[in-house]
Parts: structure tokens; sequence; C-alpha cells
């Protein structure tokens, strides 16, 4: 699909309904919030729709019903790509490698493990080895999908497959990313930067419990 959401973002949003009706499905029961049509909201049209989208994420301001019958809008994001999107946790000489990765949304340098936006045309586990590659340069031994964790169900409809890999090797880093460095933890040393609020991301924290869960580390 392709539109201009600054100048049509109603119409853009009716053709991203009728392409992909599963974005749109309601639950139904006490308690659901209900997708409506357009016109049952009680706000104006021009506040509604596609309000934005770029190769990364589409913004929507879909029109709803809530639980106690009230007519509104609710924000969410969606990918822009179809394919699903990943994050790794690696590990080398049964340590865990973290990105010293700079985030714009916080405006400060984070330690997280490698991840990125799904891509068209690929299966999770195939996206995961191409940012392995390009995040790290990485010589993969073994890679295994270990869940998906939402990262934030009140905003984004994104679903992020995880997984644990286990590397031989790095190599040069893709510093365009921000990307400055890579350090390496024992399951101990890491428990500790949880602790005193080093680590923060919560990609890596779903990706460590569910390797700790399955007996990975």
């Amino acid at each position: 699909m392709t539109c201009d959401p600054e100048k049509d973002p109603l119409g853009g949003y009716l053709r991203l309904r009728n392409e992909r009706p599963d974005l749109f499905r309601n639950e139904g029961g006490p308690g659901a919030i209900d997708i409506v049509d357009p016109g049952q909201a009680s706000v104006d049209a021009g506040a509604l729709g596609l309000v934005y989208e770029d190769p990364y994420i589409r913004l929507l301001r879909d029109p709803v019903r809530f639980p106690d019958g009230r007519f509104g809008t609710y924000l969410r994001i969606l990918g822009a790509a179809d394919g699903p999107g990943c994050a790794i946790l690696p590990v080398i000489q049964d340590r865990v490698l973290l990105l010293e990765n700079y985030r714009h949304a916080v405006r400060a340098w984070t330690l997280e493990i490698p991840r990125g936006f799904g891509t068209d045309g690929l299966s999770a586990e195939s996206n995961a080895l191409k940012e392995l590659d390009e995040e790290l340069s990485a010589q993969v031994e073994s890679i295994t999908p270990i869940g998906a964790v939402h990262p934030d169900t009140g905003l984004s409809s994104q679903l992020v497959h995880l997984f644990f890999a286990r590397l031989t090797a790095t190599g040069p880093l893709e510093a365009a990313e921000g990307i400055r460095g890579t350090i390496t933890l024992t399951p101990g040393e890491l428990d500790s930067r949880i602790v005193d609020g080093t680590i923060t991301d919560g990609f890596t924290l779903a990706a460590l419990t569910q390797a700790r869960l399955r007996r990975l580390i």
C-alpha cells in the first residue's frame, strides 16, 4: 500500500482496512475496545486515519467504542513491513554479548542485545541472522528461537521474536547505527547490571528471562 498520510489520512486508512482486515479485528465481549466505522466516532474525520507512515512504522488513529459505550479514538503503531521483528541474545565463550548503542528516543547510551525491524520476505530466523551479520559481523555457530515479546501493548502492535545465538567470533560493528562497542558479561555480572539499573532495555530483559527459563544460560 502506498499513500501520503498528510494529504489523505482517512483514505489511506480505509485502504489499509480493506487490504489487511486482520489488523482491524474485534475480539468482542465485555471490556473489549472495538474498532468502529469512522462515521461513528464523535470527532472530526480529519483527525482519524493513517496519520504517519515511513519505511519502519505506521501510526494509526482508530475510531473506537470504549467499554463504557463512549466513542472516541485510540492511537497505535504498526510495523511498516510484513516480516516479523527480532531480538537476539548472543553468547560467546559462555559470556553474554551486549551492544553499547546510542538510542535517540532516550538520548542516552544503552546496553542491549541486537534487534531489528521486520524485513519483507524474510522469516524471523533469517531476519535475526541478518541483524547479527549487519550489527556484529558475527560468525554464528547456532541459533535457537526462545519465544516472543510484545514490547508495548499499550501502543504498538509489534510482536518481536526472540532468539538465543552462540557465536564463534565477531567483526566490524555497524557504526552508522550508533553502536560504539560491545561488552561481554558473565551471568553473575549481568545480574548485577540489571539490579543496579545499568541494563533497562525491555528486549534484553525479556530474552534473558526466556534464556534462563530454558536453562540456556
